[in-house]
């Protein structure tokens, strides 16, 4: 029961910024001109993809503070967490679409050509569809080892985020360091655990 609860109030906390800037669209459309700034669609734009790339670190973190904590049962939240990163992913593309591109294939075609952070980001969330879709239990039974192979590309989606967000960057690349060291932090961890692992195992033999 205790678990059912955590993870219904791990749902609301994951809905918050999506309900924040619902909230913000609502003044703005009410007549409130500082609710979303001089350029509302690009801050709606701005803050989804803000949120998809946190949460999207959020979702490689589980693994990391599960083993720190020593908590191995942390991991049944990691696949909710995930599928929100996609989500605001997926929601952060759809507005940029919809809204700066005018919702026109054309328009989007022009700005691959000219803007390289689209296809950056374009590319996470391509790597990230894949990784959604196969989620449950039964794609990993069905996949077996070939399911963790798959889910290692999350860390390439991390990587083409975090350089979407420094070719996006027009004044300061602060964002971009922050979230490309927490990347590197993470990625490290996982590697030290995986040696940790091959160690003990030949150590037992």
């Amino acid at each position: 029961m205790r678990i059912v609860w955590s993870k219904v109030l791990l749902f609301a906390a994951c809905l918050i910024p999506v309900a924040m800037l619902a909230w913000d669209v609502w003044r703005a459309l009410a007549g409130d001109l500082e609710a979303l700034g001089a350029d509302p669609g690009e801050a709606i734009v701005h803050r989804l993809g803000e949120w998809g790339i946190r949460l999207l670190l959020a979702t490689l973190s589980v693994s990391s503070i599960a083993r720190l904590v020593k908590r191995p049962g942390l991991i049944r939240y990691r696949r909710m967490v995930g599928l929100f990163a996609f989500a605001y992913v997926a929601m952060h593309f759809a507005a940029y679409f919809g809204i700066l591109a005018g919702a026109e294939l054309a328009a989007l075609l022009a700005d691959l050509g000219k803007r390289p952070y689209i296809i950056a980001g374009g590319g996470a969330l391509l790597i990230l569809l894949p990784l959604a879709l196969t989620s449950t239990r039964a794609a990993q039974r069905r996949l077996k080892k070939n399911w963790r192979r798959l889910h290692r590309l999350v860390y390439l989606a991390a990587a083409l985020a975090v350089l979407h967000i420094a070719w996006l960057a027009k004044v300061s690349y602060v964002d971009a360091y922050i979230y490309g060291a927490f990347t590197l932090l993470l990625l490290g961890e996982r590697v030290y655990h995986w040696m940790r692992s091959k160690q003990r195992a030949r150590q037992a033999t």
